[in-house]
Order: C-alpha cells, then sequence, then structure tokens
C-alpha cells in the first residue's frame, strides 16, 4: 500500500441504510418489493398483449401481429426504456457546514430515515513545528467513495513517520464494515497515527460484519465513542454555519446517546 494513498476498496453502500433496529426491518423490506418485482415480470401477458420468449416478441393468443419495424399493429413500440442513471459521485468538504444539514444528518435517532449521506468533522494536530491543526468537514453523497476514505485522499494523503498525528473525527455515523477493515490497516501500518472516532449513530451495528470491522478498529488503537450531547454543541460551534446562534439540544438526545452506548460498549467488550 502506498504510504500516501488510500486503496480502491469495494465498499457496502450504507446510505440509504437506517441504524439500529431499523436495518433489520429495511432489510426485510427490499427483499420484499425484490420479490414482488420478480413476481410483476413472470406475470402472463394479459389479452392483447405480447409475450416475450429469449428476448423475442411473440404475438399473443388473439391474434395480434407486430409489424416490421418492431412495433406493434396499434403503434405502440415494444421495447422497454433504459434504466435512468444516477448523477454522477460527488465529495464535498468545507469548513462549516450547512444549520439545516447539520441538525438533520448528525441528529441520534434510532431510525435514520432519508440520512443517506456521511458528514465527517475532523480536527488533526501535527504536533509542534506542522503548521497548526487541520479543521473542516467532508461530506459524501453518492459518493464513490465514502468520507473515510476522502480524508486520506484530501485531507490526509502523506504520512510522515517523523510527525506524531493526533486525529479526532465527529461523525454522523459510524463506519461500514469494509471502511473500517482499511482504517484499522492504516492504524497498524502508521503506528504516529493516532484516531479518535465519535458518532452520532451506530451504522447497522446489528451486523455481524459491522460488529467484527468495530471490534478490529478498536483492537488497532482506534478510540470509539458515541458522541455525548456536549459534543452536539461543540460540534455546532466549531464545524457549522450557525451566526452565533445558540444550539438547542433534541428532547432525546440523552436518552439516545445511552442507547448508542449500550450498544457500542456491548459489541467491544
Amino acid at each position: 500500500m502506498h504510504e500516501g494513498a488510500w486503496p480502491v476498496l469495494e465498499m457496502a453502500d450504507r446510505k440509504s441504510s437506517s441504524s439500529g433496529g431499523a436495518s433489520s426491518r429495511l432489510t426485510v423490506r427490499r427483499k420484499e418489493r425484490a420479490e414482488n418485482e420478480a413476481k410483476k415480470e413472470e406475470k402472463p401477458p394479459k389479452e392483447g398483449e405480447k409475450a416475450e420468449v429469449n428476448g423475442t416478441s411473440v404475438p399473443a393468443e388473439n391474434g395480434e401481429a407486430a409489424t416490421g419495424d418492431g412495433a406493434t399493429a396499434n403503434g405502440e413500440n415494444a421495447e422497454k426504456p433504459e434504466p435512468m442513471e444516477l448523477p454522477p459521485f460527488e465529495i464535498i468538504t468545507g469548513d462549516r457546514m450547512d444549520p439545516f444539514f447539520y441538525k438533520f444528518q448528525f441528529k441520534n435517532v434510532e431510525y435514520s430515515s432519508g440520512r443517506n449521506k456521511t458528514f465527517l468533522c475532523y480536527m488533526v494536530d501535527q504536533g509542534p513545528g506542522s503548521g497548526g491543526l487541520l479543521r473542516g468537514f467532508i461530506e459524501d453523497e453518492h459518493a464513490s467513495g465514502h468520507a473515510e476514505e476522502a480524508f486520506f485522499q484530501q485531507v490526509l494523503p502523506n504520512y510522515d513517520p517523523a510527525l506524531k498525528y493526533t486525529i479526532t473525527w465527529y461523525m454522523s455515523s459510524s463506519p461500514c464494515a469494509a471502511c473500517a477493515a482499511k482504517l484499522a490497516e492504516i492504524l497498524k501500518a502508521r503506528k504516529s497515527l493516532h484516531l479518535s472516532i465519535y458518532s452520532a449513530r451506530l451504522f447497522e451495528w446489528e451486523e455481524p460484519e459491522i460488529q467484527a470491522g468495530l471490534k478490529a478498529l478498536a483492537a488497532a488503537g482506534c478510540k470509539l465513542r458515541v458522541m455525548k450531547p456536549m459534543d452536539f454543541t461543540y460540534t455546532w460551534n466549531t464545524f457549522v454555519e450557525n451566526d452565533e446562534q445558540t444550539f438547542t439540544l433534541w428532547e432525546d438526545c440523552q436518552e439516545n446517546y445511552e442507547y448508542y452506548q449500550d450498544k457500542l460498549a456491548d459489541i467491544l467488550q
């Protein structure tokens, strides 16, 4: 592995999944939706429609004929429309994020419906003589690489073993299994790099591969913790365009913190 690059990863898509108990239900809904779509494709053609055999249209039983240009007798095109492609992948970086995005994406709810991005706020101290602290945030959107990958590509692309790196991340959601495994490799290879990750929510914490990834990350020396209520106030003041407005915590912030912290403690024990 090149010291300055994060290798190409085949990362699991975590952007549309919810944390906690919602993940298993989301998986069931996806399976049911897939089965329903498969059944729709297998439905026999109605009267007046054409069936397909090995990709070739054949007349229906009522004797409807196809014209020479591939259209049906009533002039409708028999070809199915091609699926629409997603927009280009994008990584967004900056010093301070929009307050609306922060309040929505970092809210430590158990069921994180609609939160299909990851926001990563970072602080990097490279020790004396390094030119000061690095501070900012990273947002991944339909990203080919996750925010954790983007950090090592765009914020800290080079590693100097003579420096002592103290890195702190505040994340809207904890790392996926692939990111956790790669981060563990980096921490093992770069002995002078110390990473602390504070997460608002735990990503799919019930999944065995996620639990294994978090354990490996902790074993490699990473400090893992769920964000406390005071962490939300700190990140609001440090990483958000707040116009000097005071941050008000939501009603169940402390309760949700305790819920996720208990789950994390169970995983890491």
